[in-house]
């Protein structure tokens, strides 16, 4: 599907290079946007345990893909949120080209600050959100929204083993300035010490940004619209060019977490 006035606001050449990479996908044409790929989110699912009626909160929801995924799979109510307007327009294209407007709430959020009551939902998300901000704070606003036996799920970076000075600093200090990284016991911790219970972890490989990532995560024909997009404008191309010499030298030490508990009752 083609870039269009209708789905992203109007960005100037000095708007594109301030992208962040997530942004900067999701404006040429991107649905999978987090670092397990679909794969990470097949894992999410199958620790969900979504069933009819339930609420679902998708915060940091990028351009809906998930959301789109668990409304059509496993008919809930869901709500998608995100701090991004960018991300809100590609959501809200992205929902009506799959043509269920009526199952999906595209709303303003901010992951350490919903501002939902407590108890709202019956499971609560949030992919690649959490890393981004402070992590304690993010992660008790999802356990205070969720309700009592319900579950809290996310998907977090984490270093699957030591990268060199090099790709630490290009990766943490260009591609994602101001992000650190915590170690899966680190994670697990963290939704512990927020009061979580049946706290799990499953890590795989970073291959989101990897040629059979991206063909596995998006299909041959959304690939190909994906290239024509970013040779479309010179600085869509431009940004490229920094950005994937960038993320590859990262690529082999880097890992995706999935990490899921329970809210005592």
């Amino acid at each position: 599907m083609a870039i269009t006035s209708t789905s992203v606001p109007h960005l100037t050449v000095r708007d594109v290079q301030a992208l962040d990479p997530y942004t900067f996908l999701a404006v040429i044409g991107k649905r999978v946007i987090h670092p397990g790929g679909r794969r990470s989110t097949e894992e999410l699912f199958e620790r969900a345990n979504l069933r009819l009626g339930q609420r679902v909160l998708d915060i940091g929801c990028g351009v809906a893909t998930t959301a789109i995924a668990i409304a059509q799979r496993f008919c809930v109510e869901v709500t998608a949120a995100d701090i991004s307007p960018i991300m809100l327009a590609r959501a809200r294209a992205n929902i009506h080209a799959a043509g269920i407007e009526g199952r999906i709430n595209v709303e303003e959020g901010n992951i350490t600050a919903l501002r939902y009551a407590d108890g709202t939902f019956d499971r609560v998300i949030a992919e690649a959100v959490t890393m981004f901000v402070e992590r304690s704070r993010a992660a008790r606003e999802l356990v205070r929204v969720c309700c009592p036996r319900g579950r809290v799920l996310a998907t977090e970076f984490l270093w699957r083993k030591a990268p060199p000075a090099e790709a630490r600093q290009v990766f943490l200090g260009e591609v994602c300035p101001g992000m650190t990284f915590d170690t899966l016991d680190d994670w697990m911790r963290i939704y512990r010490d927020v009061g979580l219970e049946q706290v799990e972890a499953v890590s795989g490989p970073f291959e989101m940004m990897t040629p059979r990532g991206f063909l596995s995560d998006e299909g041959l024909m959304r690939c190909l619209a994906i290239l024509g997009c970013a040779f479309s404008r010179p600085a869509y191309l431009k940004k490229m060019a920094w950005l994937m010499p960038r993320i590859q030298r990262a690529v082999p030490y880097l890992g995706y977490l999935v990490i899921s508990g329970v809210k005592p009752a």
